[in-house]
């Protein structure tokens, strides 16, 4: 086996303890590559079976084992076939040079049997050489049939050949007297227990004839022709190449008036009317006369003259006219030779021209063919005699020789043969970014750029605006701009986050952009503020410190304080009035029931010398279209009262809501606290 193929069986058993969660198995990874190098692939480029790298790695490492193994088995051939390597001296590539190195570790073996010397090289050689330089050593060698022998492990000790010392020994394949052997094709790995395939490629134990390559098999090979059977022949399944009935598939070319003949490997066009006497048919089935008079023995008897005729002949006594490739001498007594090459302008138009007794012969340039009929120089087809073999992509056949060109995508190379990729990024085909890819090119797009269906090669603006989650991308509103877009705010009272999208709120009551009063405290509203004033009414004051301005939690409280004696001010149920102010957006979507305000007091436990009052509240003024209610609960040792919102407003909008805190004691208010929470609805939702 391969050093190559060893180190990558190795590195699949490492990579397996290191991936397990790919569902594809590195021994399928690896049978795929294997599968594409029998079909000679390019191993750098194919087609993945799986996203893992490891299965990558699997696939090309074991798609280039088969391709070198295939290759240095061609080398092998060379070598036994021709006994030199010269044939593979033509070309640079790096296959060639596998196949080269091959074919001369071969001749080494050869040169160590033909002297009698030891198969095993003590030479400094690499370790496949010397596989290669014993296998064709040994094939040469008298007593070798062409296959290894197999390899059979000694027997441990005196065992006898029983079921029980045959389980023990856990064969792969079969077990003689206790030990394991291997079927034919197959040999002994080191661990006396497994058998593995045995590459009769590699080793040249094949019996492949000349023109045929040796692809190795699991247990045993199979010979593959080489070289294509040539024109008028077709390769059959047996691999033999028959002969194809140009007549009876209707390939040729006869004319009407010829009949099609079948030959071995091409076919005749045969006259259907046969010429009479007198005449000779020509490839074209024509009748032409026959010149009796040009015989070697000549018709008339001596001294006359042959005349030639249509189908015929004609004696005359002597009188001296000379056939065709003759003139008369000067003396006009005989006929002698012309010669049709004398002259700049002879018979063979510009070629090489040969003087005939009678005749001549034209010796044609290189690319041309002499027609003994038209007894003139042809061109040569080189395209159509040796498709494929001459131009790596398209081939055209000109005066005397042909002329490779190369599809789109690709340019001539040096050589006037093979085709190079053709940069087309060079001359900046894109509107914006160009990618060459092998025999075309990709353009494609900066951000914010999408490629045009219409041409695929401008870059059109995207309106980001436009998407369908363009409403989403600003807060407010979205500006479409060449390769990007712009995200702006309501006039006054937002400024643009850092993030380019978001509005946020200015706080115009910390910036002391405001325009309050001393006399009124300054509150910040989405998009806004306003400017307060909370005065208590008559027989109330103010508890606690005036602010500059009120935040959202802020309660501003009104104690009932009575003047001495002032029996209906002490009558009154109510002890405070308290004012509090709250923002909201408008929701852009109102699925549930929004808390807004949180009014606590202790429970009735703990408020001493009172007999016990239950607090209700109520809502007594300033519910717009009932969007808010308020519900009692339970909190910590507290009762709260929580106002919500329960239905959506559209902003801006603003209202009072008068609430109530009512103690009730035997089903009478004993006394209440009033609180007056200034609601102020934005128009936006941010």
């Amino acid at each position: 086996m391969d050093l190559s193929v060893i180190v990558l069986l190795s590195l699949c058993g490492f990579l397996r303890g290191q991936e397990t969660t790919d569902p594809i198995s590195l021994d399928d990874c690896c049978k795929d590559g294997k599968e594409r190098g029998q079909e000679s692939q390019d191993c750098t480029s194919l087609p993945l079976i799986s996203e893992s790298t490891t299965c990558r790695i699997a696939q090309e490492q074991c798609c280039t084992a088969v391709l070198e193994d295939n290759i240095c088995t061609s080398g092998i051939n060379v070598a036994k076939d021709q006994g030199s390597c010269d044939a593979l001296l033509s070309s640079s590539t790096c296959e060639t040079k596998t196949a080269k190195t091959c074919c001369e570790c071969c001749l080494l073996g050869r040169a160590a049997q033909e002297r009698g010397l030891s198969c095993d090289l003590t030479l400094a050689v690499w370790y496949q050489c010397g596989l290669v330089s014993r296998a064709c050593c040994v094939d040469r060698s008298p007593n070798s049939d062409g296959k290894p022998a197999p390899e059979l492990p000694k027997a441990q000790g005196d065992a006898q050949n029983t079921e029980d010392q045959c389980k023990a020994a856990g064969c792969s394949q079969s077990c003689f007297n206790g030990s394991c052997a291997c079927l034919e094709g197959y040999k002994l790995k080191a661990d006396a227990k497994t058998c593995e395939d045995i590459n009769e490629c590699l080793l040249g134990s094949h019996h492949c004839r000349g023109g045929e390559r040796c692809i190795n098999t699991l247990g045993s090979y199979r010979c593959q022709r080489v070289i294509s059977c040539g024109t008028g022949y077709e390769l059959t399944d047996n691999n033999k190449c028959e002969d194809i009935d140009e007549c009876e598939t209707g390939t040729h070319n006869c004319g009407a008036e010829l009949e099609c003949q079948n030959t071995a490997g091409s076919f005749r066009c045969r006259p259907r009317v046969q010429c009479g006497l007198g005449f000779i048919q020509d490839a074209l089935g024509s009748c032409i006369d026959i010149n009796e008079c040009l015989s070697v023995t000549g018709p008339c008897p001596s001294g006359h003259m042959c005349f030639n005729t249509v189908g015929s002949y004609t004696c005359q006594r002597h009188s001296v006219t000379c056939g065709r490739g003759y003139h008369l001498n000067a003396d006009g007594s005989r006929c002698v030779d012309i010669d049709e090459c004398a002259g700049p302008d002879n018979s063979c138009d510009g070629h090489g021209c040969i003087n005939l007794v009678g005749s001549y012969r034209c010796e044609c340039r290189a690319g041309f063919i002499f027609n003994s009929i038209s007894r003139s120089c042809e061109d040569i087809n080189e395209c159509r005699n040796y498709p494929g073999r001459l131009c790596a992509h398209k081939c055209e056949n000109i005066l005397g020789s042909y002329k490779c060109s190369c599809t789109m995508g690709f340019k001539l190379a040096a050589d006037g043969r093979n085709c190079d990729d053709l940069n087309e990024c060079e001359s900046s085909p894109c509107s914006q970014e160009c990618a060459n890819v092998y025999g075309s090119y990709q353009c494609y797009c900066r951000r914010g750029y999408q490629l045009s269906d219409a041409d695929g090669i401008t870059c059109e603006d995207i309106d980001e605006c436009a998407l369908p989650t363009g409403g989403h991308i600003c807060s407010y509103r979205c500006h479409n701009t060449p390769g990007s877009f712009l995200c702006t705010c309501p006039a006054t009272g937002y400024t643009l986050a850092p993030n380019g999208r978001s509005c946020q709120d200015i706080d115009e009551c910390v910036t002391s952009t405001h325009s309050c009063s001393e006399s009124e405290s300054c509150f910040n509203i989405q998009g806004g503020y306003k400017c307060l004033n909370f005065d208590c009414p008559a027989n109330y004051r103010r508890s606690g410190d005036t602010r500059p301005r009120v935040d959202r939690a802020d309660f501003i409280r009104c104690v009932k304080s009575c003047q001495p004696n002032d029996i209906s001010c002490m009558l009154n149920p109510i002890l405070s009035f308290s004012h509090t102010a709250i923002s909201l957006p408008t929701f852009r979507e109102f699925n549930k029931p929004e808390e807004i305000v949180f009014l606590r007091s202790p429970t009735p436990s703990h408020l001493p010398h009172m007999d016990s009052p239950e607090i209700v509240y109520d809502i007594l003024e300033g519910n717009v279209q009932n969007s808010f209610d308020i519900i009692k609960r339970l909190d910590h040792g507290m009762i709260v009262g929580v106002v919500r919102q329960v239905k959506p407003l559209v902003g801006p909008v603003s209202s009072v809501l008068k609430l109530a805190m009512n103690y009730v004691t035997n089903g009478v208010v004993s006394h209440r606290n009033i609180i007056n929470v200034h609601i102020y609805v934005s128009e936006f939702w941010f």
